[in-house]
Order: structure tokens, then sequence, then C-alpha cells
């Protein structure tokens, strides 16, 4: 570890935990800060090569009452909070400093890095310079089920973070110094005295309202900002400038759209979600027109310009003044809308180009009257944030699971006499659906809505449609189906936008989720593009997304990768042999087995070809938070994302030799089944799920808006994947992330033959490589001990649990030897340092959080209902996803 780089980050750690410490003893009293302080040193104890017992920690804890639990839970939740700001600081000030940091695997690196390399090998400008005009990376937020930290908070949490950036300052005099510090400790102290805990479960339009709030706050500066910063990285390479309606990102949202399994996303829900990105987006410009009013003061314009705003000494003025008065307007028509109150009249601002073209017409007689630079200042960020936003904010996806549009067909099917469409074989649905895309004549009319066939779960689907109809395509993005199976799924979708009158429909996305859907994909696209109806639909481009969550939870971490990858390459072959142009959307979360890990580590690992320009990624939840939260963090990830697409595509990682094609098979087929044996076919593995693990508890708490079950029954299959990952996280057994993947590799480490070619894949192959180095971070994370306290606490003197654990530590053991044996490597992370010291720093404080859990659930259980121990409960789920910088 570099001491140099890194010792601001230790004292940062330390100021904070000493300004924590001041407003403990101020608020609780010197006997809970000792309290604290002793089972901080008796959990360092047990960390340090002596190896105290656990039971030295546990014997500290177990005599607290339910109060004296809750102020411990807060106090070492806090500091790991803190430590996160002090890390997100510190990756800050590298970024300024142009300095990579050094936690980061994968070796993320900027565009000026990706146009050396590019123009070392060669690589014509003009390919570049192309291939950067057409580039499309878009972001899809998503809200997270298991997003912890109150919005009240993550102000809180800004404030301290911009102290530690005035703190930073040289040129700062003593008495500066103490007056920053003094303010740091009150918010920190306010912090202390909030209730970290969201009381009531929030609604999607809730959580739309977080995904808002987190533009306005940071990425609305940061898209200007990051384009700017690319503009001027391509000058110091002698390329020529992009377009001006140049936007190589661009944002989308599930949020308020997402209703597969969320009864809580209506019709009305998602309506009202893009009214108020609407609203907030007019906001927004209405703010930029303001300071624009304040700076264009000067009497030069073009006579284009003063053909529309007549003579004046301030023409500019004169035409942002009917700019600021119609965003007013269409701020009080949204409002009205929203509130179901009588709209005014008038013509509120409806389309992007109505607003852009009042701007371009200023800016062009600003360059016309030598006012270039003044035209590049703010008025260019105002125009590069119509170029990425639009007037809509962000463009909303619809998700809905497949059957829903089925169950819809069939009771239109049975309305109108013509059988049941539920019953039907595929090559019957498909020509009853082809036949009627391409109908003149409407399927249903009106009165279908009254009638008995019309359940509420139908008319649910067609409000939704009706919605889409009523939008328009501006503010929408992709109709995504999940579970999606056969062609008949996406035709079906077509043919219910067409019922609803949908002018221009949204495009249709199938999500293939599990192995045996990822494993059909290519069967399934071919199969729509042998209908000359549907290639003509998609001649402009198709897109399909790929499942990360729901295939780990079906086939594993390894056998999912795997499946992806071939879905992937078989897919690219496809759209090549058709021309048809292919975009990825790839459904990623935070944690190794929902298929998080660094941008360019996630790019470079994908099947060559596949990227080609175009990439779609979902953002969830806390990984919004720490990757787009603050200004200066977006941009340097928002510039990730533009750099490893360009490198993806102009410089692919190389395909994969045959024989580890032929090994890859056979790690995925020991994992496949090793990882099944367990989830599928071991019995008393939902009763240690449920026993052991808080997944039980995890639904009595107000975390996200969407149910943690599809379905009502206690079974892992109706389990979501995102709860199902973290309740494993919480306990430190990791298992989604290693389960099987440990034993291919084990099996593969004891014949010779394979266990050199796995080292070769791990070398020379990106995709393997990304494998390997994830899978060396999340079992960094894993404790033994740790588990092993929640399994004694909560299953103790259970035969069949105990021995399901033991088997369970066991395999996770084995899965850590044979990483070790592959890399070379007897210490995790050794290539790693920083990493290393950061979960070490969270050790002692992550340690009792979760003895503290273990402890108070086992107490809940005894005592239901109990509203002191819910809140400590809570407050532990939340420090251990802060300690471990992820959740699901």
């Amino acid at each position: 570890m570099d001491h140099s780089v890194n010792a601001p980050l230790r004292d940062n750690v330390r100021l904070l935990g000493d300004l924590l410490g001041e407003c403990l003893r101020q608020q609780a009293g010197d006997g809970l800060f000792d309290t604290i302080e002793q089972i901080r040193q008796a959990s360092v104890a047990t960390r340090s090569e002596s190896g105290a017992p656990l039971t030295s920690l546990r014997d500290l804890l177990s005599p607290l009452d339910d109060d004296t639990l809750l102020e411990v839970a807060r106090a070492f939740s806090q500091f790991l909070n803190l430590s996160n700001i002090a890390e997100q600081h510190h990756r800050e000030r590298l970024h300024r400093q142009h300095q990579r940091y050094p936690g980061d695997p994968g070796g993320d690196q900027g565009l000026r890095d990706v146009l050396e390399r590019l123009t070392q090998q060669q690589i014509p400008a003009e390919t570049l310079t192309d291939t950067l005009r057409s580039l499309s990376v878009e972001l899809v937020l998503t809200a997270h089920p298991t997003e912890v930290t109150r919005r009240t908070l993550i102000r809180k949490y800004d404030q301290i973070a911009d102290l530690l950036g005035e703190l930073d300052r040289a040129d700062l005099n003593d008495e500066e110094r103490a007056t920053l510090r003094a303010r740091l400790r009150r918010v920190i102290l306010a912090a202390w005295t909030t209730d970290e805990i969201r009381r009531e479960k929030p609604t999607p339009v809730d959580e739309a309202k977080w995904g808002f709030a987190t533009i306005e706050q940071s990425l609305w500066q940061a898209v200007p900002d990051m384009v700017r910063q690319l503009e001027r990285q391509l000058m110091e390479q002698g390329l020529p400038q992009p377009p001006a309606d140049w936007a190589p990102v661009k944002l989308a949202s599930w949020m308020g759209g997402d209703r597969d399994g969320n009864p809580n996303v209506t019709a009305t829900v998602t309506r009202e979600v893009l009214l108020l990105a609407r609203w907030m987006a007019a906001d927004l410009y209405l703010r930029d027109i303001e300071e624009l009013l304040a700076d264009l003061s000067m009497e030069m314009a073009s006579d284009e310009l003063l053909s529309v705003t007549g003579p004046s000494h301030e023409p500019y003025r004169v035409l942002l003044r009917d700019v600021r008065s119609r965003l007013k307007l269409t701020r009080r028509q949204l409002e009205a809308r929203i509130e179901n109150q009588p709209v005014a009249d008038g013509d509120g601002y409806t389309h992007r180009e109505q607003l852009l073209s009042p701007l371009l017409l200023i800016d062009r007689s600003l360059r016309e009257t030598g006012l270039a630079d003044i035209a590049d200042g703010d008025l260019k960020n105002t125009l590069r944030r119509l170029n990425c936003f639009g007037i809509t904010l962000l463009r909303l996806d619809i998700r809905q699971e497949s059957t829903r549009h089925r169950d819809a067909l069939d009771a239109i099917t049975r309305y109108l006499e013509l059988g049941r469409y539920g019953e039907w074989d595929e090559s019957r649905r498909q020509a009853f659906l082809v036949e009627e895309l391409q109908a003149r004549r409407p399927l249903v009319d009106a009165a279908f809505r009254t009638a008995d066939e019309c359940t509420p779960e139908v008319r649910e689907v067609l409000d939704t449609c009706q919605v889409i109809a009523e939008q328009g395509s501006e503010g929408l993005g992709a109709y995504v189906i999940s579970m999606a199976t056969t062609p008949s799924d996406v035709l079906a979708v077509m043919l219910l936008q067409k019922i609803a009158g949908v002018r221009e429909p949204m495009r249709v996305v199938p999500l293939f989720e599990t192995l045996d859907d990822l494993e059909g994909a290519e069967a399934s696209m071919r199969a729509l593009l042998a209908m000359p109806f549907y290639r003509e639909r998609v001649a402009s481009g198709q897109e399909v997304m790929i499942g990360y969550s729901d295939s780990a939870k079906d086939a594993g971490f390894l056998g999912a990768a795997w499946a992806q990858y071939r879905a992937q390459e078989a897919l690219t072959a496809l759209f090549a042999e058709h021309q048809i142009p292919l975009t990825l959307f790839h459904g990623r979360g935070g944690s190794i087995s929902r298929g998080g890990s660094p941008t360019r580590m996630a790019l470079l690992s994908q099947p060559p070809g596949s990227v080609a320009g175009r990439i779609r990624v979902t953002e969830q939840g806390e990984v919004i938070r720490f990757k787009y939260g603050r200004p200066a963090v977006a941009v340097f990830n928002l510039s990730q994302y533009v750099a490893a697409t360009l490198e993806a595509t102009l410089l692919p990682p190389r395909a994969p030799k045959p024989q580890w094609r032929e090994q890859m098979q056979i790690l995925t087929d020991v994992s496949v089944t090793g990882y099944r044996s367990v989830v599928k076919e071991e019995p008393e593995l939902v009763r240690y799920l449920r026993t052991v693990t808080p997944e039980t508890e995890l639904s009595r708490l107000a975390l996200g808006s969407r149910p943690a079950r599809r379905k009502k029954d206690a079974g892992i299959g109706s389990l979501r994947a995102i709860p199902w990952v973290f309740a494993w996280t919480q306990i430190r057994l990791m298992l989604p992330a290693w389960l099987g993947t440990g034993a291919a590799l084990e099996a593969a480490h004891e014949d010779p033959g394979q266990s050199a070619l796995v080292r070769e894949m791990a070398e020379h192959w990106p995709f393997f490589q990304g494998v390997v180095d994830m899978l060396e971070m999340v079992l960094a994370k894993a404790d033994l001990n740790v588990a092993a306290w929640y399994e004694q606490r909560l299953a103790g003197g259970d035969a069949g649990l105990e021995a399901l654990g033991q088997s369970l530590r066991e395999r996770l053991t084995g899965a850590v030897g044979a990483l070790s044996a592959l890399t070379g490597r007897e210490d995790l992370l050794d290539n790693n340092p920083v990493m290393r010291w950061s979960i070490r720093v969270r050790d002692p404080y992550t340690d009792p959080l979760h003895l503290l859990q273990a402890e108070l659930m086992a107490r809940l259980r005894e005592q239901d209902g109990d509203e002191t121990l819910e809140s400590a409960l809570m407050v532990t789920i939340a420090g251990i996803a802060a300690g471990l910088r992820n959740t699901g």
C-alpha cells in the first residue's frame, strides 16, 4: 500500500472517528462511550495475530439491555458510514490529482489513456472519430429493494464530504481549520441525533423522486462537466471536436415503471412519475435560464436573433424572458395534471426541440458576433443537458412479466370467442399475433373493459399501454419483458400497444434470465427474424436484455456468467448475419452474483464484437449513490463508461481458444451441479436460510416498494434474487457468489492438465480474469467465524441445520483454497492492498454489528413486535451493508 498516497484517507478516517466519539460522550455520556470503546478494543483483539476468541466479544454484548444494544449498534453503524465518506472523498481527491485509486480492481482508465492506446495500435483517426460520434451509453437507474440509507442522512453525508474537501486546502490558517472542524462536528452531531431508519416503506413514486434527486444534486452538473472533459481530451490528441448535439451518455429509469412482481407499480403510478419527471426537468431548466438571464446582458446580436426579438439593448434577455415564461407555464400545467386539476391554457413545452430552438438561436448569435467564449460557458452546459436529459429528465422503461401479457391476450380471445390463447401452441400464437399486428381494424372495442373476461389484472395491463399512448415516445424507453422465453412473448407486447392506439410504439426488449432462457435466446430471436414483418420493424436496431440476478440464482455465479457470455456471442453473430444493429442491455447489480464489477473489467470481458459502440446497463440502489451521488465522482464514472465502451469496440478482447471454451464448459458443468445440489436439492436449505440469516426479518423492514417475494410461498424459488443475495451477505457467508464455483476450481486443481489450462485462462482471457478477480474480492469479505456465530446463536442444538452449516463452511474453505492455488497468492487480495486495508479497518466495527444482529434476531423471535429491538436490528442491517460496501 502506498502510504504517501493514502495517508490522507487514514487521517480522514481518524478525524471523523474522533469527532463521532466526542458527539457520543456529549449525547450519551461517558458510560456508553466507555462501553462502546471496550467493545471496539475487544473486536480489534479478535482480529489480531493472537486471535482472541469471538466469545470475548460476545460476553460483552450479551448482558446489555435492549436500549443499550440499540445505541451500540448505532455507534458502530455510524462509524462505518463515516469511513465510507472518507473513502469516497479520497477517490475524489485522487481523481482531481489525476491519480488512479489503487483499490480499484480492473485498472479503470479514462479516455486519455484509451486514446493513447488506440493511437499506439494505429487505429485510424477517422475510425476513432466516427466511433466516438455514434457512441451510445445508456445508464438505467433502478430502485433497490435493499437500499438502506435515508435521503436526509445522505444529505448530511454529502455535507461531511464537502467539509473534508475544504479541509484539504493547503492555504488554511489555524483559525479557519478550527472553524471547519467545528462545522464538521456539528454535522456529525446532527447525523447522530437523526433517526437513521426509514419507518415507512417507500412508494414507487418516492423511489422515483430519489432518482430525480440524484440528477438534481449531482448528474445535472456532472453530465456537462464530463462532456467538457472528454472534448478537452480529444483536443489534446489532435482529434476533431464532436458535433454540438453529441450525447455519449444518456439516462433512463425503471423507478415507477418496473411492475414485474410489484403490485404497487400501477398505470396511475407510472403516469404520475412521467409527469413528475417532466416537472423536475422544467424546474431545473428554469434555474439554468435564470442564470443565463443574469449573464447575457450584451447588446450585440445577429440579424437572425433581432428578427425574432425586435430592436433591443438586451435582445438575449428578451428571448430568454419568453423561454422563462413558457417554462413557468409548463410547470403549472404539469402540476395541474399531477393533481388532476384544470390545466392552464397556453403552449407549454411538450418536445425537446421547442426549448432547444431558442437556445440554439442564442448560441449562433453569440458566435456570429465574436462572443464564442460566452457561448461556450453556461449556455453550452444547458445545451449539453438538453442533449442528455431532453425535457423529460430521463426515459422511463416499462417492465412486466411475460405471463401477464399472455393472460391479457387470453382474456381478449375468450371475449371474442376465438378460443383460449393461453392454451394455444407457439406456432398458433405467432400466426394470430402477426395477423393482428398487420390488420388495419381494431381487435377489440371499448366494451371489452367492462366484460367479465377483463379482470383487474388484465385491465391494469391495458391501462399501462394506455399511459404509453397518452405520454408519447419522448419520455419512454424500452418495454422490457421479464421471463421471456418465446417469440410470441415479444409479439404479444407489440400487439397490446397496437390495441391501445400507441402511435410510436416503445421498442420491445426480451429479458432472458434463467439458464434455459439464456441458452434459448438465440433460437427465439432467430425465429423472430425469420418473419419479414418483424425484420422490417427492427431494421434500425434490436435491443436484448441479459439477466444476471435470476440466472445466478438459478445456476450459480459461474454457470450464469458462462451462459451470459455464450448468449451474447450467439446473439451478436445472429444480428451481424442480418446486418441489424444489436444493443445488449446488461441487468447488472452491485454484487458479484448479480454481475457487479468495475466498469472497464465488465466491458472488456464481454465477447468480442458484442459492444460495438452501444451498451445499456442498469445501475441500482446504493451503486447509484456510490458512483453518481457526488458530481466529481459521477464525472469520473460517466467518463469510464465512454472510455471503456470505445476501447471494447475498437480493441475488443481476444476470442477464447477452443480448449478454453471446452475447459470453461467443464468448469460450468461441475459448478451448476454443485450449486443446484445445495440450492435445489438440499432439504434443509430453506430452513437454514430462514433461521440463520435475516431473510425473514428483511420482509418486515421498510426497505423498498417491491415485495421481497414474487409469490407468498416460502420457498427459495419465489424469493427475489436481490434479497437472496442480501441475506447471505449479512452473515458474511456470501453463498451465492462462490457456491459451485469453488467446487469447479477444486476439481480442476486436482487434474494437472485442467489446472494448467485454468491458470492460462486466468492469465490471458479477459472474461475469466474478471471471474477470478471478482471471486477473490467477494471471498475476502466472507468470514467463517462470523457465519458460524449466527448459526450457533440462532440454530444451536439443531443437528440438521448445524450439519448443513458445517458443510457450507467446508465448501467455502475449499473455494478459498482452490482460488489461492489458482492465483498463487496465499492471502486474498495480496495484489490489492488498499482494498485489503479497507476491509480490515472495517472489521472491528462490523464484527460487533454481526454479533449484535444475531443477538437481536434471537430476542425478536422471542419478543415479536418489540419496537426497540426492531429499530436496533434495522440499524445493524444498515451498518453491515455500509461496512461491506454492497447489499444485494
